[in-house]
């Protein structure tokens, strides 16, 4: 039987494969790597997607507490347990000062909201996609569906950004 989830699930999943193509291969110089002053690195952008899948899937669509929090990711990160600290509206020299954790850390992380947003779009009802939630800045209320349309477009914009920055450092690895 068709889910009106499939499509969600198979934006998620095909955009995740080319992330996970574009980060085989890279080591840490790479992943830090801004290509000038004004632009994010690989291991920003990654952590960046990872903090708004892990905000849509808790604490915007399910009013849960962020894993950024509940499973500690933050002191791995070396960062505070601001569930709202997702990057947005970062300068470009905070975005330059920030220093990542390692590679393992980072795709620890990347994995656990994966496996989290794998979890919930399983197992979200026909019911809860009609349920309405105002989901700030938009004031107006909106379908949970509706709103997962947004994190696809953002996890799927920041994922080929992280695809392009691949190509541009070491070639298409990310294109199978």
């Amino acid at each position: 039987m068709v889910s009106p989830v499939d499509p969600v699930v198979l934006a998620m999943e095909r955009n995740w494969e080319m992330i996970d193509g574009a980060l085989e291969g890279l080591d840490e110089a790479a992943l830090s790597r801004q290509p000038t002053d004004q632009c994010n690195s690989v291991a920003w952008i990654l952590w960046h997607l990872t903090r708004v899948t892990d905000m849509f899937i808790h604490s915007r669509l399910r009013d849960l507490t962020q894993v950024w929090v509940s499973e500690g990711w933050h002191e791995k990160f070396g960062m505070p347990g601001d569930e709202e600290d997702r990057g947005v509206g970062w300068s470009a020299a905070q975005v330059a000062q920030w220093n990542p954790p390692s590679k393992g850390v980072q795709l620890a992380h990347y994995e656990a909201v994966k496996n989290h947003a794998r979890d919930f779009l399983a197992n979200i009802t026909p019911e809860e996609l009609e349920r309405t939630i105002v989901m700030n800045p938009v004031p107006e209320p909106r379908t949970v569906a509706v709103c997962m349309g947004q994190m696809v477009w953002d996890t799927v914009a920041h994922g080929g950004q992280i695809a392009y920055l691949r190509g541009f450092f070491q070639g298409m690895g990310w294109f199978r």
